[in-house]
């Protein structure tokens, strides 16, 4: 399988070298060559396959020539290690929990299997890889748990001063060994862009080997299809057209799920819900993209004004808007209205979402007063404990804290404060 850039100027390449260049030389994300649909008799007996196998089945075309069979399910025992239930909610939604991993959010899966790739790739030489990462709130943390001592490298993550929940800013900055926290005086985006321009700038480039893991990587951003086949296997019996609701900010996620969807999984609908960093719903209502500055919300990991991964999207769709619009909805919602989702969520049985997953049944809810006979799933991407003090204030309880974020309660924050990208590259340069 070869992977090539979406700017269709630099070269097509393998999948390693995508997954260590992390962005092509033309500054485009990589695709997959061909999205092969898997069989129609897979999808009907999926419910005889565990995890393990599935995510086999679903990623093997994807890295086939590079990570042999026998590494590749090696790689998924590691990295699916844990549950991916679909609990209940009324009788016509679900909510799929992605938190059971070791830094109780959805990104586990994509940082563990790109680390575990990296790894493999580095096996045989002694070249250094820095891994640079913007976050908004979880992926740091995701990061730095997946890539903690991994030999030959190195992790840097930025993330937005005072923007990210004060657990989340733990989880990436109270690790050490080869993990280094930069702190940006800025917002996500301001990240986003510094971690663009480092690998544009020729100096740094010829000084070390430097890739990404945000989804813009493509072993960070495609794992993250096997939550939908994880979420249709459990769904199917319901006998209901099924729905996806995603809480969106780079729209990795969502387009993983699409992918899913050109696999050949059944699945009606796909619904982007995002909190008022709307560009995407504008785009939808407009067909014109205009990004703009992210707007903090007590939904952080979805304040995202210029999402990366939209542009997959509309070229799995060949750009036809009608074909998309077809495929996908897409719906803003305030922290208000989040705060009361919570709140409404938890009358109906007791249940505790977090503000991602709180916007993910709102677009759902909005779907279905047009589409009431669908089965909806809408994804909890994160640990409600993660947002502690708007969780409790809202909802007025008391939550548990689990044995993952306990160990890092304790641990003293360790970062480098930034504020422009010469910054970055300043202590890139001398690392």
């Amino acid at each position: 399988m070869k992977f090539y850039s979406l700017n269709n100027i630099a070269p097509e390449v393998s999948f390693d070298t995508a997954v260590i260049n992390g962005i092509a030389p033309d500054k485009g994300l990589y695709f997959p060559e061909e999205i092969s649909p898997l069989p129609t008799s897979f999808f009907e007996n999926i419910e005889t396959f565990s995890n393990e196998e599935i995510a086999f089945k679903a990623i093997q075309q994807f890295v086939s020539g590079i990570v042999p069979d026998d590494v590749l399910k090696d790689i998924l025992k590691e990295v699916l290690d844990f549950d991916f239930p679909v609990v209940e909610i009324t009788p016509n939604i679900g909510t799929l929990e992605l938190f059971h991993g070791p830094t109780m959010a959805f990104k586990d899966v994509g940082a563990r299997f790109m680390a575990q790739c990296l790894g493999y790739f580095s096996r045989s030489t002694k070249n250094e890889v820095t891994v640079l990462v913007a976050t908004s709130g979880d992926t740091g943390g995701a990061v730095a748990n997946g890539f903690l001592g991994v030999a030959g490298v190195n992790v840097v993550i930025l993330y937005p001063s005072g923007k990210v929940s004060d657990i989340q800013e733990r989880q990436l900055t109270t690790l050490g060994k080869n993990i280094t926290a930069l702190e940006v005086d800025g917002t996500f985006d301001d990240c986003q862009a510094m971690v663009k321009n480092a690998f544009l700038d020729k100096e740094l480039l010829d000084h070390m080997k430097l890739t990404s893991a945000n989804s813009i990587n493509v072993a960070r951003w495609l794992p993250q299809l096997f939550y939908f086949l994880f979420a249709y296997k459990q769904a199917k019996s319901k006998g209901k057209e099924i729905v996806f609701s995603v809480p969106s900010g780079n729209f990795g996620n969502i387009c993983a799920g699409l992918v899913a969807q050109r696999l050949g999984m059944p699945v009606k609908h796909f619904i982007a819900s995002t909190n008022v960093n709307d560009t995407v719903p504008q785009f939808m209502l407009t067909k014109e993209y205009n990004p703009k500055p992210s707007t903090a919300t007590i939904s952080n990991a979805m304040d995202v004004g210029d999402p990366s991964n939209f542009i997959r999207i509309r070229h799995l769709f060949k750009d036809d808007f009608e074909a998309l619009k077809e495929n996908l909805s897409s719906y803003p919602f305030d922290d208000n209205q989040t705060k009361n989702a919570l709140k409404e969520i938890y009358n109906i049985n007791g249940y505790i979402a977090d503000p991602h997953g709180a916007v993910g049944y709102l677009g759902l809810k909005k779907y279905q007063e047009q589409n009431p006979d669908t089965y909806g799933i809408f994804l909890e991407t994160a640990h409600p404990v993660k947002f502690l003090d708007i969780v409790e204030e809202t909802l007025n309880v008391k939550l548990e804290i689990p044995a993952q974020i306990q160990k890092v309660m304790g641990k003293t924050k360790k970062s480098i404060k930034i504020s422009t990208y010469d910054g970055l590259k300043g202590f890139l340069l001398k690392s």
